[in-house]
């Protein structure tokens, strides 16, 4: 079985280099990716990020000089919701593509509110790295 994806994706006038390090940094995300996270710290040796929902462990792919960025985030309940997150070169800046996938029981209209927020936290990332 496969899930219906969006491809979601922002172009930033910064280094690529620069973009994977910001981005690829857990400790940055509450300060790009608000859909995610309002806080997160290591408990276990286990990264762990305050939702709205609670708390959720997040694993993080090793760094790579590929610009991967994949992540899973783990629920309380023990779901496993897999973020593929790309930082790819594009000319002399970064173009970051977040794919997301629809899983099983999402209806259209959270699927969308989905979108919107993984398109509002990559023009958040954006603001920031070209500020």
């Amino acid at each position: 079985m496969t899930f219906a994806a969006r491809h979601i994706s922002i172009a930033i006038n910064r280094p690529f280099g620069e973009v994977y390090d910001f981005a690829g940094n857990p400790e940055n995300l509450p300060k790009w990716a608000a859909g995610l996270s309002s806080s997160i710290g290591m408990v276990d040796d286990d990264w762990v990020a305050e939702t709205a929902a609670g708390p959720v462990r997040v694993k993080f792919a090793e760094r790579n000089e590929f610009g991967v960025l994949d992540h899973y985030v783990i629920t309380a309940s023990g779901e496993s919701i897999y973020n593929p997150l790309r930082v790819l070169g594009n000319g002399d800046g970064a173009e970051v593509v977040f794919t997301l996938f629809r899983r099983e029981g999402m209806d259209e209209s959270s699927f969308d509110a989905d979108a919107a927020a993984v398109d509002q936290d990559l023009h958040t990332l954006k603001r920031l790295l070209e500020a």
